[in-house]
């Protein structure tokens, strides 16, 4: 095999206190460009690859996907086909997390299809796959010959006792009560997702700059890869609009998209502004059309049909840049916003508690033009989801599901399963709340929370945080403390900078910094930033999340006052709804477990079908017990502990004689339990034969009087009968 097969160059640097080394050149090497990167025993195989151009491509087509075989971590996958399936919910956020921080950084006017793929080649229980997986789809994309304006690179920070630390190991993050994964370049950061234990926002500022200066040596590494073996770079022509077609659009479309812009009412607004659009195009078709040019053949025409579509095509990215030129303007020069706002106003917030009857608990909030109805439903332990991960397995007793369907926005389109948008809003909802949940032991639920966006017009993810704490309260829920949440954008026309409180969606779309800020009165619990321009200044930033909190404290203030008929400052129903299954735990001796069960499920099926309630068992003899009739729970909860409970030295019982023996008798004092009572404990005085007290089959009292180490009971009568005589 020719030599030049295993011709590879490789990095080698520092990255949290371990090794990451990023070679190319030995894998994948049709790609335009692919990296292997690997960390401790995690490797990940990126690739960057680029399709064949194709004419009329007005967007970029980009595509990330990041993949976890089951055969890197030495496992089969379940199921029945044996194989992977589509992308789990993890794999899609790691996804969309690369996509959203790359998509900006190619040049502008390249629209050849490009497709991203990470696939996690090996896979150890500590070091996790996303970050080589990031630092590995920019290093492909530094290499190839795509027009793609880097390095990048990305880093977990946790804290741990205090002490804040990169790429903390998986185990190490049971015990920090802080982790960010942070995207950024060397002038700023570009993307950050988060979740905390209600960390104040100058805590959290102070872990951002930390992320910033650690990221510094991956992208040392990746310009020095890049200098080595990188392909020359391809050429992407932007599509520029020219001059004449400018100035003439805008001096027809400026005075009237002006007043277009400025009305508040969004449905309105669209309808101002496409009227708009459509005059200006109308004008220009016709200008166009009696131009007199002579068509004396086939190509003539086509070329004249190009045209046509070259004016529209360019008149529309013209309204639109001076769409967004206005209201940019406006908010900066003026502070009024779109709808008429001041930067910092919040539009008006409405809640209602239990709008539907048989819900465990839901929550209706409604911001502005924003509305999501919110459910809780409680569950036992068998309705915990299984996340079967690559390295390991678990369950969650608490997940959330977003749901956005097409008329919330006034639109008509099929119904499918949630898309990458839907799992990365409910997650980031997810991830606010469960910092805030009770503790298993007090509330032995498990939690689902369902948020069914009814109408969007700016960051139904914060409207679901919302409604999902009004849900919880409803049912019941003795959450740590509410979390409200809020969308915060920033528009920045050179040294001015305009911080503006819960966004519209059309602000999201036109704004530099798109950032969502979710916690309680003490702290933040989730946060989620994507940064657009190249770089934001920290006391920017500052003043970015101090705005934030002061507008979150502003939203769980309506909250409170908007609920205070039901709620008492937005503390939870003193009782779950009466739909709601009622739980109690017993906590038995893992030994006792196969009394509980029976042979073959036997015993335990029993008691389900005798009481109706239902039943879970864990192999550390914890016993949950569910039903929603009290009778059947207690009744149940009797019959499992009659079938486990433990004999309690200087308790008397009634009991049965089971055999009768030459010493004395044995005594079943509750089923399956039984003790000895000597001759000599059997009455006052001495008792010749055993028979003359008792024989088999007769009932009597007997006082527990001693337990050896290894389980056997001794019993007494007489001191049973001296008991109840006093």
């Amino acid at each position: 095999m020719p030599s030049y097969w295993f011709d590879s160059e490789t990095v080698e640097f520092e990255y949290g206190g371990r090794t990451m080394s990023i070679e190319t050149g030995r894998m994948a090497k049709q790609a335009s460009g692919s990296v292997v990167v690997t960390y401790g025993e995690t490797v990940v195989l990126v690739t960057a690859a680029r399709a064949t151009p194709r004419e009329g491509i007005d967007f970029f087509p980009l595509t990330v996907d990041f993949v976890e075989k089951t055969s890197a971590a030495g496992k089969i996958p379940g199921g029945f086909f044996k194989r992977e399936g589509r992308l789990s919910d993890r794999e899609v956020l790691v996804s969309r997390f690369i996509d959203r921080a790359i998509r900006p950084l190619f040049e502008d006017g390249y629209r050849d299809e490009t497709q991203v793929i990470a696939t996690v080649l090996s896979a150890d229980a500590e070091n996790r796959a996303d970050i080589p997986a990031f630092v590995g789809a920019s290093a492909a994309l530094m290499v190839s010959d795509l027009p793609f304006i880097g390095p990048i690179s990305a880093i977990r920070v946790g804290r741990i006792d205090g002490k804040l630390s990169a790429n903390p190991l998986h185990s190490e993050m049971a015990k920090s009560d802080l982790e960010l994964v942070v995207a950024g370049n060397r002038d700023a950061l570009v993307m950050v997702e988060g979740t905390a234990q209600e960390v104040p926002e100058p805590e959290l500022l102070e872990s951002l700059k930390y992320a910033h200066d650690q990221l510094r040596t991956s992208l040392d590494a990746q310009q020095e890869l890049k200098d080595r073996v990188g392909k020359p770079k391809r050429e992407a022509v932007a599509v520029t609009v020219p001059a004449d077609l400018v100035s003439r659009v805008e001096s027809m479309a400026k005075e009237k998209m002006s007043s277009a812009v400025r009305v508040t009412d969004k449905g309105e607004r669209k309808a101002a502004i496409s009227a708009v659009e459509k005059e200006v195009l109308n004008e220009l078709v016709t200008e166009y059309r009696q131009e007199k040019v002579a068509l004396d053949s086939l190509e003539a025409v086509e070329e004249r049909r190009d045209g046509l579509r070259s004016i529209q095509k360019g008149a529309k990215s013209v309204l639109h840049d001076l769409q967004a030129s206005l209201i940019r303007k406006r908010v900066v020069s003026e502070g009024t916003r779109i709808d008429g706002r001041a930067t910092t106003d919040i539009r008006n917030i409405a809640c209602e508690l239990r709008v539907v009857p048989r819900a465990h608990g839901v929550g209706l909030f409604t911001r502005g033009e924003t509305q999501a109805l919110v459910y809780t439903t409680l569950g036992s332990s068998s309705d915990e989801q299984t996340i079967d991960a690559l390295t390991e397995r678990t369950s969650k007793n608490f997940y959330l599901h977003y749901n956005f369907p097409p008329f919330s926005v006034g639109e008509a389109r099929f119904l499918r399963g949630p898309g990458r948008r839907e799992v990365g809003h409910g997650n980031l909802a997810e991830r606010a709340l469960e910092p805030i949940l009770p503790d298993r032991d007090d509330f032995p639920y498990t939690l689902r929370i369902v948020s069914e966006v009814l109408e969007s017009n700016g960051s139904s993810s914060m409207a679901t945080v919302c409604g999902a704490t009004l849900s919880l309260l409803d049912a019941g829920v003795k959450i740590k403390a509410p979390v409200a949440g809020i969308a915060m954008g920033l528009i920045q026309e050179g040294s001015d900078v305009a911080i503006l409180s819960d966004i519209l969606g059309d602000e999201d779309h036109l704004g530099d910094m798109d950032f969502k800020v979710c916690g309680t009165h003490a702290g933040i619990t989730a946060l989620q930033m994507d940064i657009k321009i190249e770089s934001v200044d920290w006391t920017v930033m500052e003043k970015a999340l101090e705005q934030a909190r002061a507008g979150r404290v502003h939203i769980l203030e309506c909250m409170a006052s908007e609920t205070a008929g039901e709620l008492d400052s937005l503390k939870t129903r003193p009782e779950l709804s009466r739909y709601a299954p009622r739980v109690e735990v017993i906590n038995i001796k893992p030994d006792r477990i196969r009394d509980v069960i029976g042979p073959g499920g036997k015993i335990i099926r029993g008691i389900q079908d005798t009481t109706g309630a239902k039943i879970d068992i864990e192999d550390s003899g914890r016993v949950t017990v569910f039903s929603p009739d009290a009778d059947a729970l207690d009744r149940a909860r009797s019959m499992v502990e009659e079938l486990t409970q433990e004999a309690e030295i200087g308790k008397v019982y009634m009991g049965r004689v089971k055999r009768v023996v030459d010493f004395g008798c044995f005594v079943e004092i509750f089923p399956g339990t039984e003790g000895l009572i000597h001759i000599s404990h059997l009455a006052d005085g001495r008792v010749e034969r055993v028979e003359d007290v008792c024989g088999e089959g007769d009932e009597l009292l007997a006082k527990c009087i001693d337990i050896d180490p290894t389980g056997r009971i001794r019993l007494s009568r007489r001191e049973a009968l001296a008991d109840t005589a006093s």
